[in-house]
């Protein structure tokens, strides 16, 4: 049953906003260079809009308005459908079905131990003040588990935090392929080598970009509010005069210039620095304020941007093209998920009805 491994990438978001500059640097920007790089048979994406209706049963329009959103946001960013499948997670029922044979292989203890559940938990107020956790929401490490082994996906480009979810995977494919037989493909993580680009912090200093907490720079941002998020970012709140020595570590400016800049962009817009190990040196010496590291990082994000506004405003004058795509794509995905399906069925024998080996076992009984 096992057949020639083939390059595949599969990855996905979950469409409750716009996408983000974390989401960027972290995954997405990746995603094209790899699609690029002609190294990979198939690569998909998956916009995850079920298991986003976990923790927003209560709202599926914000789901429903956002399916088009999120798709603007890969194309603007340089997905090619010709290259890249984008598909739609509810519209393949292979995904659920899988899903349901992978909780017999996951004890409850081990999903309570998943830091990013717990961590998920904790940020959305689950089990706290009267907010029951679901079901749905618990069991989403079994749910990325059938996505990711469904497209026969062998690397998966995520960020840092996703780290616990592809373990939890690869330990319910051991388990599937040593109770079954070989059927299902071990994925790898790709994380980025730029330690910055993995876990982007909000721009008001905390852990983690999140849409809920509003401090996000979106892909969409335009100049003005670009602008806006970047000079009230989080900085050293004891640099108070120019003079005074700077902190780096927890500085969100120089960690999304550690992210985004490069030595030309110095050359380019802040010639006084050779490259950002120069200007990091004279913050902590004292003598620079945080107006000219902000004008620079806003100098770079912007150059980052703009080729994404401009894609962005193509796309948008024909969303039925935008559509037929998310269709089209979903269509590719869905023969391809069946297929994985099928051989999981027949591995546990019962693909009752695919052949007739049923009738002829209890014959020759």
């Amino acid at each position: 049953m096992a057949e020639t491994q083939r390059n595949i990438i599969l990855t996905g978001d979950r469409p409750t906003g716009s996408l983000h500059i974390g989401h960027y640097v972290g995954s997405l920007k990746r995603r094209v260079a790899l699609q690029d790089s002609g190294r990979f048979d198939e690569i998909y994406i998956l916009i995850a809009d079920a298991q986003a209706l976990t923790d927003n049963a209560d709202d599926p329009q914000k789901i429903r308005d956002n399916i088009i959103q999120v798709t603007l946001d890969y194309l603007s960013a340089g997905i090619d459908p010709e290259k890249t499948v984008i598909c739609i997670q509810s519209q393949l029922p292979a995904l659920y079905e899988l899903t349901a044979y992978y909780m017999n292989l996951v004890t409850t203890a081990r999903l309570e131990r998943n830091p990013t559940v717990k961590a998920e938990i904790k940020m959305r107020g689950f089990n706290e003040g009267g907010v029951g956790l679901p079901v749905g929401f618990y069991t989403y490490p079994i749910s990325q588990a059938a996505d990711i082994t469904a497209f026969k996906a062998n690397c998966v480009p995520v960020g840092e935090d996703q780290m616990p979810m592809l373990e939890q995977c690869k330990e319910i494919v051991h388990k599937f392929n040593s109770t079954y037989g070989e059927v299902l493909v071990d994925p790898q993580i790709l994380l980025n080598e730029n330690s910055a680009c993995r876990r982007l912090p909000g721009t008001d200093g905390k852990a983690k970009m999140s849409k809920s907490l509003g401090n996000c720079i979106y892909l969409n941002a335009s100049r003005e509010e670009l602008h806006q998020k970047v000079m009230s970012m989080f900085t050293d709140p004891d640099h108070i005069n120019i003079s005074d020595p700077g902190k780096i570590e927890g500085n969100c400016v120089f960690t999304y210039l550690d992210a985004f800049a490069t030595d030309e962009d110095f050359a380019e817009f802040c010639p006084d620095f050779r490259n950002l190990e120069e200007m990091k040196a004279q913050y902590m010496k004292g003598g620079l304020g945080d107006v000219k590291c902000k004008k620079l990082l806003e100098r770079v994000l912007d150059k980052e941007l703009e080729p994404i506004r401009k894609r962005r405003a193509k796309w948008e004058a024909d969303i039925p093209a935008v559509y037929e795509i998310l269709k089209k794509g979903t269509m590719k995905a869905r023969e391809t998920t069946e297929r994985t399906l099928s051989e999981v069925k027949e591995a546990m024998k019962i693909n009752y009805f695919a052949d007739d080996a049923l009738i002829s076992e209890w014959e020759h009984r």
